[in-house]
């Protein structure tokens, strides 16, 4: 295939940065470059050393053909899938769309058969790991405008635990609930961290907080359960965080087993793969809300994302969740205006590809940090491990 010189892919850069992102900078020839990134949260080296690998693919194709390098990347390798390879992808991805939408002048959502909404409502995280003054901290995030908010709905759980634990997490929730009212979306995040026989018994209880979604309430290992929590609850079921491609997500649509997906665009290959995924979910009559707990490019992707997906009706923020600490999303763009959340919505990004302008320098100067960051290990009182 002949290959324009100025449109071919001249170098990749990774820079890790705090708190805990790993952005990646592709550039071509002709001096236009894009913005990734490919994380895996508390993995970032691995996935580094991914990126790196691939890279000696990248230099010299075509960035146009976003299409042909991503089969490539993905089914080149003969092993496919999982969190390191598919977020490596998908980092790599986000920048080709950013570039692809920068030298055509367009924001990507332009090239993604344009958008379906004026703007997009984003939920707010509350509580942290382990959750705590949550009426309060939704009260402050109703004051500042959000429609919704999420937190985690447990703390560190045993396989079968007590009553009191059950009951700790249903006022946690009855409490929120009363803070905010009706009109407020809350959506309860299991982590993985409930196993099914505890679940079967939660699930049935949150009934009367009326949940705007329950969140992982098993491990994505065991989706299978998913049919039996189904019947334990009226309210919606999510979850995708941790699954990583369409053929991860199409046993959930076969089985009718879930109401919201939430793939991760720096995690299920990109935007190339989740509009794949989006689009499944939609023929399957199921919603979508990306998971994005990361840094500005993931979420700038999961907005394009948002924005030509009929069936995306809420989209997550990491902006002042508790993992960012002194530096947060906007401090790595010089427009931060293009992630300003008004009235608990995000509009139409007006700037060619991703929208954003990375500041590089603040970027170079935190590489220099870098990070460590890992999840806690959490145990239970008899030693045994406990999923976080």
């Amino acid at each position: 295939m002949t290959i324009s010189k100025d449109f071919q892919i001249a170098r990749v850069e990774l820079f890790k940065v705090p708190p805990r992102w790993l952005f990646v900078k592709i550039t071509l020839h002709n001096g236009l470059y894009g913005w990734g990134e490919p994380v895996v949260e508390g993995r970032a080296d691995t996935v580094k050393a991914a990126v790196e690998e691939l890279a000696s693919y990248l230099v010299g194709q075509d960035a146009r053909r976003i299409e042909d390098i991503w089969q490539v990347l993905y089914r080149g390798g003969f092993y496919r899938g999982g969190p390191v390879l598919m977020s490596a992808i998908s980092g790599i991805d986000q920048a080709l769309w950013d570039i692809r939408g920068k030298s055509l002048e367009v924001p990507v959502y332009e090239l993604l058969g344009g958008a379906v909404r004026d703007r997009m409502k984003i939920y707010s995280w509350i509580g942290g790991d382990r959750p705590e003054n949550v009426a309060e901290a939704a009260r402050a995030r109703v004051a500042a405008g959000f429609k919704a908010v999420k937190m985690n709905a447990s703390s560190d759980m045993e396989w079968i635990d007590t009553p009191r634990k059950v009951d700790e997490i249903i006022e946690r929730a009855a409490l929120v609930r009363e803070a905010v009212g009706n009109e407020i979306g809350i959506g309860l995040d299991f982590h993985g961290r409930i196993h099914r026989g505890m679940a079967k018994a939660i699930m049935k209880e949150l009934e009367p907080v009326k949940p705007m979604f329950i969140e992982e309430p098993i491990l994505s290992e065991n989706n299978e359960s998913l049919k039996v929590l189904q019947q334990m609850t009226s309210a919606p079921i999510a979850t995708g965080e941790r699954m990583f491609s369409r053929w991860d997500f199409k046993h959930l649509f076969e089985d009718r087993s879930v109401d919201i997906v939430q793939p991760d665009l720096s995690h299920a290959g990109g935007i190339s793969e989740v509009r794949r995924i989006a689009a499944m979910a939609e023929a399957y009559d199921v919603a979508i809300a990306p998971h994005c707990p990361l840094g500005p490019i993931s979420f700038a992707a999961a907005l394009h994302l948002d924005f030509v997906s009929i069936n995306a009706f809420i989209q997550e923020t990491s902006m002042g969740i508790h993992y960012n600490g002194e530096i947060d999303l906007i401090d790595y763009v010089r427009n931060p205006e293009a992630l300003k959340v008004e009235d608990g919505y995000i509009g139409l990004p007006e700037k060619p590809g991703l929208g954003l302008d990375i500041d590089e320098e603040k970027v170079i100067e935190m590489a220099k940090i870098g990070h460590t960051w890992k999840n806690p290990v959490w145990r239970n009182a008899d030693g045994s491990f406990a999923e976080w």
